[in-house]
């Protein structure tokens, strides 16, 4: 038999070995909400409810001390039924896991930062030929969360991440998404913005969310235009850089407006509610290397006109290829000179310019 809760303590170790030793990824602002986040996941507190400041900040200088603990300490292995297995070996892992109806996560995220988590398996799909898990509360989690993710060929929906991600995002949503958003939640069936319509809502806003989070993974994995062992050696080579949030919003937009994504997949179904949020939630890079979108969603708002949805992603989906072939060329130039430094200033010339100074290298607040 497994022995749950000696998983969940090792897998938890690690989590807390990474987020020691990358807490400094994070920006002072990232690093508050992030752990506010963890928090309540830790102390099963809703979403939206908050505590006094004092018990929060009480546990983060445990968190704090903790971490203090274990500034050398190795990430250690899963033990599984007397076996001993490498915490990133996660075929090996989940071939004893699933069965038992569990689901274990492990990788790098964003700035090359390991990440680890653990849940249970709520429902598995195939679509496309692909595993499709969704996960119910989790057992263990580090700092990074993600709504979904790939991971084996597979698409991973974290719904627990995914509905605190999407109530953080409503709660601090920008003047400009506003419309869009407004739109979205009036589909959705919530006509009033206040916490208590979003808090008796966001089940669904989930429900219009969940498939936009998978048909996402599902365009990374159909994605053949940005080779991924070269965005991963691009990635590895600069991170934490201007440089890895151009090739991860790049890698992004081609999965976004690929024939197999997320778009494509909203037009298909005519989901009004998820292009709402979609065109709500875009920033950062994606926006600026997709400036049809918003135009183009307006259209559709007032006349309905799909056409018009699927137009711009077929734009953006042309200039994302431009500008995976741009990254690519640069970064094989680079490699032949023997000066990656080089080619790491000219693709922050080619694809910031002048915004360098407004673009945060902090990818991960």
């Amino acid at each position: 038999m497994l022995k749950l809760d000696s998983i969940v303590d090792r897998v938890l170790r690690n989590c807390d070995i990474s987020d020691s030793g990358h807490a400094g990824l994070f920006t002072v602002c990232g690093l508050a909400l992030r752990l506010r986040d963890l928090y309540k996941w830790e102390k099963r507190v809703p979403a939206w409810e908050e505590r006094e400041s004092g018990q929060i900040l009480e546990w983060i200088g445990q968190k704090e001390q903790a971490w203090d603990s274990m500034p050398d300490e190795k990430y250690g292995s899963i033990s599984l039924r007397g076996d001993q297995y490498d915490p990133f070996d996660t075929k090996s892992i989940n071939a004893v896991l699933e069965p038992e109806g569990f689901f274990y996560g492990a990788g790098y995220a964003r700035s090359l930062k390991p990440t680890f988590f653990l849940a249970p398996i709520e429902e598995k799909r195939v679509i496309d030929g692909h595993s499709v898990y969704t996960l119910g509360r989790e057992l263990a989690r580090d700092l990074f969360t993600a709504p979904a993710l790939t991971q084996d060929d597979s698409i991973v929906l974290r719904k627990e991440s995914a509905m605190i991600l999407l109530w953080n995002q409503i709660l601090y949503m920008r003047q400009s998404g506003r419309p869009a958003l407004n739109f979205a939640l009036g589909r959705c069936g919530i006509r009033d913005s206040d916490s208590e319509a979003l808090k008796e809502g966001l089940a669904a806003v989930f429900s219009a969310q969940e498939e936009t989070y998978v048909y996402h993974e599902m365009g990374e994995l159909h994605d053949v235009v940005f080779d991924r062992r070269l965005w991963r050696e691009i990635i590895s080579t600069y991170p934490h850089s201007p440089v890895e949030l151009v090739a991860r919003a790049i890698k992004d937009l081609l999965a976004d407006t690929n024939p197999f994504g997320t778009i494509s997949h909203i037009v298909r179904t005519r989901k009004a509610a998820s292009i709402g949020f979609y065109v709500a939630f875009l920033d950062g890079l994606m926006k600026e290397f997709f400036p049809e979108l918003r135009p183009s969603f307006q259209t559709f708002a007032e006349t309905g006109d799909w056409g018009v949805i699927e137009q711009a992603a077929n734009v953006a989906y042309g200039r994302a290829k431009e500008h995976a072939g741009a990254m690519t060329d640069i970064f094989g130039d680079g490699k032949q000179k023997g000066d990656k430094e080089w080619a790491g200033r000219e693709i922050e010339r080619r694809f910031l310019g002048e915004r360098m100074g407004a673009t945060p290298v902090d990818s991960m607040t």
